[in-house]
């Protein structure tokens, strides 16, 4: 029997159900893949001997490699996908369109022009320690230069996409133009940057990241019963007392912070705002409540099978996991292109 066919009380329940499951295995294959990533590298470590230095570090000689090289560089993926599949959606949700993601609005592509004028002109002078900071203030003047451009008495979902795809294109050109004028020690470090890379990730990269997501993540889940009514339409939200214009610049400020601070740490891992939300979709709908956590664990998933492969796939080279996302982010774009051509 289907969902359609069931009772709306009876629809709710096992939807319900369905749910409180799908995250349940997701949860459980979350942390399956961490503790088999923990295993997996250069040096391959039975399980027994992990648990054991992750026990009592103090007795093992795996400390320094479980501790300092491998587990802050899975924390680290696990936030990235969730901090950046929540970002893409909270934008799918008040935009109302299954495309939508950081990428395409623009606020990574802000966070990448900041980064890489920040390599070109200012790393040989100032600590590359600032450049997650260059980042995310990109990624914040990216997002209220789009808002500022789309706005006309009021922010319209189709406004905000053309804007931020015209914008992103533009600053794409720039960090090309950027990238092109630098010298070849900071033209490299400039482009495994915008591949997206966890090499090297420390405890302080997870510090960085972690207070970012602790804050937007709860006002997000605040706001999804009114960015779920508003996907009912503008009118029906209105009448249902909907403060529309401050609803989706909350969550859009919320959308930024979380892909700004992923892309800070983790460079330019794109499509994984695309993806996870609609992955996350087919199994607990699109009400914003459950897409969330949901979305959180799909990107979570996908961001740390990318960096696993990039560590152990092509030993002895390290390869940056943006490579692995973008290959198949980009045949999913297209699918989800041919799909919507097609209904």
């Amino acid at each position: 029997m289907t969902l359609a066919a069931l009772s709306p009380s009876d629809a709710s329940n096992a939807l319900g159900t369905r749910f409180r499951l799908t995250l349940l295995l997701l949860s459980v294959g979350l942390v399956l893949s961490a503790a088999l990533s923990l295993c997996l590298g250069s040096f391959p470590t039975p399980p027994l001997q992990v648990g054991h230095s992750l026990i009592n570090p103090a007795d093992s000689e795996l400390t320094f490699i479980i501790w300092q090289l491998r587990l802050p560089r899975i924390v680290l993926a696990i936030l990235v996908g969730a901090a950046l599949a929540m970002a893409g959606a909270i934008l799918q949700s008040i935009v109302r369109n299954p495309l939508a993601s950081p990428d395409v609005i623009g606020i990574t592509s802000g966070a990448a022009l900041a980064a890489v004028l920040f390599i070109a002109l200012l790393s040989s002078h100032v600590s590359i320690g600032w450049l997650p900071v260059a980042a995310m203030l990109g990624a914040l003047f990216a997002a209220l230069l789009v808002v500022s451009l789309a706005w006309q008495r009021g922010i319209s979902p189709a406004r905000l996409v053309l804007v931020g795809i015209g914008l992103a294109a533009a600053m794409g050109a720039g960090t090309t133009l950027l990238i092109v004028m630098s010298d070849d020690s900071a033209a490299m470090s400039a482009y495994t940057w915008l591949t997206g890379s966890l090499y090297a990730a420390q405890w302080v990269d997870v510090a960085s990241l972690l207070p970012w997501l602790l804050l937007a993540t709860p006002v997000s889940f605040l706001l999804t019963r009114h960015a779920d009514t508003m996907a009912l339409g503008d009118s029906v939200a209105q009448g249902l007392g909907v403060p529309l214009l401050r609803s989706r610049i909350v969550l859009l400020a919320c959308s930024v912070v979380l892909a700004g601070a992923a892309v800070a740490v983790a460079g330019g891992l794109s499509f994984v705002g695309l993806m996870a939300p609609h992955l996350a979709a087919r199994w607990v709908g699109r009400h914003l409540a459950r897409l969330l956590p949901a979305s959180a664990l799909v990107g979570a998933l996908i961001v740390l099978y990318a960096d696993l492969l990039g560590r152990v796939a092509f030993l002895p080279n390290d390869l940056p996991a943006g490579i692995f996302v973008a290959g198949i982010g980009a045949p999913f774009f297209v699918y989800l292109l041919y799909r919507a051509r097609q209904r």
